[in-house]
């Protein structure tokens, strides 16, 4: 490490050290050796740890705010109460100079300010901890909005994470709690977010991706990125004229229907979610505006959720198991997604989950809060050191964020009437016959790789009895259960086995026929549709064994 670059640290330590005991976390400091290493120590005025926590990160700046603003989104790893006071963080930092922005302006683009442009505004529209956006017109005349990253943040948000990173190192070293919860995992995760949200590039290609995603809802607008103006530092756009979805005196002076804007906003998010997989994390009110017709717009692409097929696939089976009330099925749901603990008590966990059921059991859907859902959700999963996936708790903050906005525009809004038609679908796909097939097939691989690796597990095991290093005595009076459980499962493997390579030769049989010309039949007879009858008994057989099992 560089001499400037370790002064830099040392000075950002003992500014840490200060606040913390100004605050009244002295213990914090004392306990893990910052308050020898630097001499300060001091009390205050007991404040909730909370409140204390806010102020602490507000009084740090950028880097602190921010990454305690994205751990708001993790309630399934940090208490309630500390969770409502990072909510409230704010981004109050004041604004740089129209000369510094010119100045990362024309490094960053390679020209000069009245070359790139025919008017920049000197006074910036907003202003956030990372960068700031001002209004401004090309030589073309398109009206556009820049937006510019805050001089040195970079080297800044740098050194700050690499304190951050010392401290939980310390903090796992010194509490078993922070080594329970994987302290510097936590970290890394809310790290790796930030330094995603400083790049612009990464910006600029999602909303080029949400464009393309939203295109078939005709109502979403997405501002175009004009990338001869962009880079990382500089990220150059439409720019759009709305009313914010929070300001309803102006949308009802406009004549805009808000109940429409809350129908809308509700069915772009569950669209984003369940049928494209890549959704707007933060819809706040600041970043949804309203146009004139009708139309929604939708800005800031640096918080963003991206599901993959298997966490979808499993959020699938877990809506499902929520719409049903089932409480087995939302426990496999979780446990499917790899969330859930090897020591917890699974009895205490059914019992949560299942009051949680009974809470909404009669209550109508229309009734029901998703936010209030994804909350209990959320403590239980704290209750039980569940730690839930993170592209899942955007996927809440998403959905309760949604929730909240759309119920200001509309109180009598259900958000569950806008979900319940997604749930059904859902329902319905996964039990279509050939999704079904499919989903055999897709395992069959890992059954056979595990029937192979079967032989040397065995020769394993038998070497460890040889040399007498095990003692083995294996009695069951349900011996006889298990190995017709056995045989059955492997029947019904073999079975998926024949109906997939029935399923290849009468396609390949198909596929000839269709090249060569040549009629259907051989020895007269109709082999093609004879097979295609075989092979939909085997799938309906296949669907009524899967059924009567009640493993599906």
């Amino acid at each position: 490490m560089g001499v400037s670059k370790r002064i830099r640290q040392m000075k950002r330590y003992r500014k840490i050290t200060s606040i913390l005991a100004r605050n009244g976390i002295g213990f914090f400091s004392n306990k893990i050796g910052l308050e020898e290493k630097f001499f300060f120590h001091k009390e205050h005025p007991p404040k909730s740890t909370g409140r204390r926590i806010r102020l602490v990160l507000e009084e740090l700046g950028t880097t602190f705010i921010k990454l305690g603003q994205i751990a708001s989104t993790r309630p399934d790893l940090i208490p309630p109460e500390i969770i409502n006071e990072l909510k409230e963080l704010q981004d109050q930092v004041p604004q740089f100079t129209y000369d510094e922005a010119v100045q990362i302006l024309e490094e960053e683009l390679g020209n000069s300010i009245d070359n790139l442009f025919r008017q920049f505004s000197e006074t910036p529209i907003a202003a956030a901890s990372i960068g700031q956006v001002h209004k401004a017109i090309l030589q073309d005349g398109t009206k556009v909005a820049v937006k510019i990253q805050r001089p040195n943040i970079y080297a800044l948000i740098e050194t700050d994470l690499e304190i951050i990173a010392d401290l939980a190192r310390i903090a796992e070293n010194t509490w078993a709690w922070a080594k329970q919860y994987h302290l510097r995992e936590i970290v890394d995760e809310l790290a790796k977010g930030l330094l995603t949200e400083l790049n612009y590039g990464i910006e600029a290609r999602n909303m080029e991706r949400f464009f393309e995603h939203n295109k078939a809802l005709g109502y979403v607008v997405i501002p175009s990125v004009y990338w001869d103006y962009s880079t990382k530092k500089v990220l150059t756009m439409d720019y759009i004229e709305g009313i914010k979805l929070s300001d309803h005196q102006r949308l009802d002076e406009a004549g805009i229907d808000r109940e429409l804007l809350a129908e809308r906003l509700a069915y772009t998010i569950f669209y984003q979610i369940l049928e494209v997989g890549h959704f707007h994390a933060d819809p706040h009110p600041g970043n949804v505006l309203a146009l004139q017709d009708g139309r929604i717009v939708l800005l800031d692409f640096g918080m963003v959720g991206q599901l993959s097929s298997y966490t979808k696939k499993n959020f699938t089976s877990f809506v499902i198991a929520l719409r049903n009330k089932s409480t087995k099925g939302i426990i496999r749901a979780i446990s499917d997604l790899g969330m859930i603990p090897e020591n917890v008590d699974i009895k205490k966990l059914t019992a949560d989950v299942e009051e949680m059921r009974d809470k909404y059991y009669d209550i109508p859907l229309k009734e029901v809060s998703v936010g209030e859902v994804i909350n209990d959700l959320f403590i239980i999963a704290f209750r039980h050191n569940i730690r839930i996936p993170s592209e899942l708790t955007l996927l809440g903050k998403s959905l309760m964020t949604m929730e909240g906005v759309v119920v200001s525009l509309d109180p009598s809004f259900s958000v569950f009437d806008v979900a319940e038609p997604f749930g059904r679908k859902l329902f319905l796909d996964k039990l279509k016959p050939w999704k079904i097939v499919k989903s055999v097939a897709e395992e069959i691989p890992e059954y056979f790789a595990s029937i192979k690796d079967i032989p040397l597990t065995v020769k394993q095991f038998m070497g460890i009895i040889r040399k007498g290093k095990v003692e083995v005595e294996f009695t069951s009076p349900q011996l006889d259960l298990l190995i017709k459980k056995m045989d059955r499962f492997s029947n019904q493997i073999a079975f998926s086995i024949v109906l997939l390579a029935l399923s290849i030769v009468m396609v390949g049989l198909i596929i000839g026929v269709a090249l060569s010309g040549v009629q259907t039949v051989l020895w007269k007879f109709p082999i093609i549709e004879i097979g295609f009858s075989i092979a939909m008994l085997m799938v309906a057989w296949l669907i009524y064994s899967i059924f009567r099992s009640g493993r599906f």
